[in-house]
């Protein structure tokens, strides 16, 4: 292993090339991480990277972001079918119906959906902003797309509409009622893996370690979120962790995290929720793909110019959404 390590370094030096990696990669592929965390922070990374390669050991949506970001640099995933079955879930054709149906609400999608869909769409977000940006919206009819228990997580957060939209974002007009709460509709996606964390695991969890908070992402089902603490997105949980006075904490997310849990936080003890909340899209990268990605330069992700555009629209507009008080 050692080797193939060195491999690595010395080819990330000869392609000028960064590796970002995801929280729920491999140990092995953490360790060589130059940035470690969640996707859109990875690709906020790419794009102010000066490195011309790029090797995102995530799945294909997230490749695809940093793509759209930095259409300028080479965006390499070890291994090109690493996908996520939610972003499958949904298409441009069905997102299209369902928009004919409601023509005066405003689209979100989750970073969790390709670029074609993220184009379609009207603003992004990921599952740290989700609840500020539909929050932030004037819209009082809302589209979530693909993620329905994201959806229903915000929904459960929202507060009344308020017109406090930022008046340089270009976004469809929409009904607005000040003091009135906001109609979400949800598309029927959402992630297998943290649908596999059940409310009888968190339970017996508990039960196991009755001291532990329990930290829950919110893809997660809404009875295993009613029987948590708090609910984080993956960055939340890493700095929720060196927080906290909890000595023991119930992670229920996928199980990729904990390494990087238990690295930073030596003193504390964390359990996975489930046994069964392992991405199997996530464990395709390994060291060895990683290293033939550099030699053979592949896989390249490369987002068409006039979806770019779009796509990019919608991540910015995130972005603008987020700073609004």
């Amino acid at each position: 292993m050692n080797a193939i390590i060195q491999k690595i370094k010395d080819l990330k030096k000869k392609r000028k090339a960064v590796i970002l990696v995801h929280n729920y990669q491999l140990p092995e592929v953490q360790n060589i991480a130059d940035f470690l965390g969640d996707s859109l922070g990875l690709s906020q990374k790419a794009a102010e990277t000066e490195a011309e390669v790029i090797v995102f050991c995530g799945v294909h949506f997230m490749a695809e972001t940093a793509s759209i970001l930095c259409p300028e640099k080479v965006v390499l995933i070890p291994d090109i079918n690493a996908g996520c079955p939610m972003a499958d879930m949904i298409n441009v054709e069905g997102l299209r119906d369902l928009k004919k149906k409601h023509p005066d609400a405003v689209v979100v999608a989750y970073v969790n959906t390709t670029a074609e869909v993220k184009a379609e769409s009207d603003v992004c977000c990921t599952s740290a902003n989700a609840v500020k940006i539909v929050n932030s919206l004037s819209a009082q009819k809302i589209i979530f797309i693909p993620d329905k228990y994201l959806g229903q997580y915000v929904a459960s957060q929202i507060h009344p509409v308020r017109n406090k939209a930022p008046e340089t974002t270009a976004l469809p007009k929409a009904r607005i009622s000040n003091g009135t709460s906001k109609k979400i509709i949800f598309w029927e996606g959402y992630c297998p893996i943290h649908a596999r964390i059940l409310a009888d695991e968190i339970l017996r969890a508990k039960r196991e370690h009755p001291f532990a908070e329990v930290l829950v992402h919110p893809e997660c089902t809404p009875d295993v979120i009613a029987l948590a603490d708090k609910v984080f997105s993956t960055t939340g949980m890493l700095n929720y962790a060196k927080e906290t006075k909890s000595k023991e904490i119930i992670i229920g997310t996928e199980e990729g995290i904990i390494y990087r849990l238990d690295k930073e936080n030596p003193d504390k003890k964390f359990f996975p929720a489930s046994g069964r909340a392992i991405c199997e899209n996530m464990k395709k990268n390994s060291l060895e793909k990683v290293l033939w990605s550099l030699e053979e330069m592949k896989h390249e992700i490369k987002v068409e110019e006039m979806i770019r555009q779009k796509a990019r629209k919608t991540i910015d507009r995130m972005l603008e959404y987020s700073r609004v008080d």
